[in-house]
């Protein structure tokens, strides 16, 4: 069995004016939807980031894997690596963070092979990670600070959320609709007291549930300690509350919550100095930019190791990359934490069927071999013809704000 052509879709996914430590977020959020065909007609699901170096990276790679044997792993990561030999960083200029394109790249076709396999093995893809340690998945709701509308819009369904009265509403929606156990606010918006207050209503609010906040960075080492000092006891984990690993070892220092990043430990050789530098408890894995779902399990037993948890991070998705997660997830033992997911922010698919639904919280792991999902092609044209009518090929939420604010200015950290 050899794959024998690769398609690939970029996509437009509506999406609302959700507010980070960077600006809001636009319209439409971008993915690349991945099929790789095989010889006997065998096709793997895939799905990766949709801004302009990452899709010119997977259509660059995509010639070097015509003939691979979908089973051959390292030969498909040597193959990208030669296609790709100036690596490089994939995010945008307003982004945060960065993550190696080749890391990426290989670990949108690994998901997609490994989705061949699941097939021809007649496996889940949870079985080719070790098998499931948990038959179902517990996710976080995802929430956010969020202006009302979109320039020009009418207010959509979930109306402005600025507040931390407002903020437990949308809590309230997220958990009486999805039955969400676990909370995490997006911060670094507002004053950081304003932040303090909100994740109090909450707690107030949800006495049982698990909390945590992840202001991007956006906070100095003496604003992340303050808000530390005030939530102990509220949180079970403060992520990337400051920038840098010093940083985060230095409020580390100062505070008794756990801290948690995806922002300073995103590569292998981050986690040495981590360890030595104390600076963190727990890692968000995800399998976007460590690799692959191979990668991704790696990832937690050095984790293990190391004495350190296991969460698992999120950007704006659809179901292929929900699928791989939850397959990741189950067999994961040391993810101890609900995992982060946007999927309840997106009001569309281009899977066949209806939307995943979350029951309790949790998502069930499939049964069916490779993902467990197929693609309706209905929705995958839509979704790509709005690609093509919205005009973008990067996200910059710095510059959407400031058709809010004018003079808003890109300040990381802010407060």
């Amino acid at each position: 069995m050899r794959i024998e052509n690769i398609q690939l879709t970029p996509v437009a996914i509506p999406d609302k004016p959700l507010l980070n430590c960077k600006g809001v977020h636009q319209p439409y959020a971008l993915r690349t939807i991945i099929e790789l065909v095989c010889d006997d007609g065998t096709v793997g699901l895939g799905e990766s980031y949709g801004s302009i170096k990452a899709l010119t990276g997977l259509r660059e790679a995509a010639a070097n894997l015509v003939g691979l044997d979908p089973f051959h792993l390292h030969d498909l990561k040597k193959r990208v690596w030669n296609a790709l030999p100036n690596g490089g960083g994939i995010n945008a200029k307003t982004a945060v963070a960065d993550h190696k394109l080749t890391d990426v790249v290989a670990s949108a076709y690994e998901v997609a092979c490994l989705d061949i396999q699941g097939k021809i093995l007649g496996r889940p893809v949870v079985d080719l990670l070790g098998g499931p340690v948990r038959a179902s998945v517990p996710f976080s709701a995802y929430l956010f600070y969020k202006f009302a509308a979109h320039i020009g819009e009418e207010p959509d369904d979930w109306g402005e959320v600025m507040t931390p009265a407002a903020m437990v509403g949308e809590a309230r929606r997220f958990v009486d609709q999805y039955g969400f156990k676990s909370l995490k606010l997006k911060g670094g918006v507002l004053e950081p007291d304003v932040e303090i207050e909100t994740m109090l209503h909450l707690r107030a609010a949800f006495p049982s549930h698990p909390l945590r906040i992840d202001p991007n960075g956006g906070w100095t080492v003496a604003t992340a300690i303050h808000v530390a000092r005030k939530l102990e006891g509220v949180l079970e984990y403060l992520e990337d509350p400051v920038l840098g690993m010093e940083a985060m070892a230095e409020v580390a220092r100062s505070c008794n919550i756990p801290l948690a990043t995806n922002m300073v430990v995103l590569e292998f050789d981050h986690l040495a100095e981590a360890v030595r530098r104390d600076a963190v408890k727990i890692v968000l894995s995800d399998h976007h930019y460590w690799g692959g779902l191979r990668a991704s399990t790696h990832l937690a037993k050095l984790c293990e190791a190391f004495g350190m948890q296991v969460s698992m991070h999120s950007n704006s998705h659809l179901g292929i990359t929900l699928a791989a997660m939850t397959h990741l997830a189950a067999a994961t033992p040391n993810l101890n934490f609900a995992c982060d997911t946007h999927y309840p922010w997106t009001d569309t698919d281009i899977i066949e069927g209806d939307p995943f639904r979350f029951a309790d919280g949790n998502l069930e792991v499939s049964g069916k071999p490779g993902l467990g999902v197929s693609i309706d092609r209905r929705k995958l044209r839509k979704l790509a013809d709005l690609y093509d009518s919205a005009g973008m090929i990067d996200r910059n939420d710095t510059l959407y704000m400031q058709q809010f604010d004018p003079t808003y200015e890109r300040r990381v950290p802010r407060w």
